[in-house]
């Protein structure tokens, strides 16, 4: 009878454990649930929000610095830095674009090479001719935008950037915003990077964002 007992408890652990090792190696061994999205990474320390769903733009249509209409379609397929500001501003546009062209410097080639986009919030002294003549000197990825006022503030709400102009001494100043947007290739606001900016902080912060969105999108897939 003792037997009989030991016997069967022994069987009972045997298929105890056999059950808890198929439960682990399930939970190792199997992909976890591809259809649930990685939250967006946390980049307090780079000065930049992410968000786990990508901002809708404002529609528009605008000329760029060629004279070429151009929509919010435009921005899709590629990853775009843009940056409101305009081609007269003594200070914190061309350090900041400055900023941008050797944050670019430092992206890894494996990485997509993102665009650089000025949205202009002086589209009256910045023509496409005058976008193109200042954008030259940061690099052929330097694009901008300009044209319509109305449109050109809702883009730029739609970014979570302001202007507003005020003459000083007879002379036109533009207070706007002064933090650098990340659209994702679906043409989506997917992160704002507040200054103050440096170049490594905004290639690492880069970095972290595609790596995040192509995950996601791979476990999507």
């Amino acid at each position: 009878m003792a037997l009989t007992i030991r016997s069967t408890v022994f069987i009972l652990l045997l298929v105890v454990v056999l059950i808890f090792g198929l439960v682990i190696g399930r939970q190792v061994f199997q992909p976890g649930d591809t259809g649930k999205a990685a939250p967006a990474p946390e980049l307090s320390e780079l000065n930049t929000f992410v968000y786990d769903q990508g901002r809708v733009l404002a529609e528009f249509q605008l000329l760029d610095e060629s004279g070429q209409p151009r929509t919010r379609d435009d921005l899709t397929g590629r990853w775009t830095f843009a940056f409101i500001g305009y081609t007269f501003c003594p200070d914190v546009c061309p350090a900041t674009l400055s900023i941008l062209r050797r944050a670019d410097a430092l992206l890894p080639p494996e990485l997509p090479q993102p665009d650089y986009l000025l949205i202009s919030a002086d589209p009256e002294r910045d023509t496409p001719q005058r976008l193109a003549e200042y954008l030259r000197f940061f690099g052929e990825d330097f694009s901008g935008l300009t044209g319509n006022m109305a449109m050109l503030r809702e883009l730029a709400k739609s970014l979570n950037a302001v202007f507003v102009h005020r003459d000083v001494n007879g002379t036109r100043l533009v207070d706007h915003s002064a933090h650098v947007a990340l659209i994702n290739p679906e043409g989506e606001m997917i992160a704002v990077i507040q200054p103050p900016h440096t170049p490594e902080g905004l290639a690492e912060a880069f970095q972290r964002i595609y790596r995040w969105a192509r995950a996601n999108q791979a476990g999507a897939g």
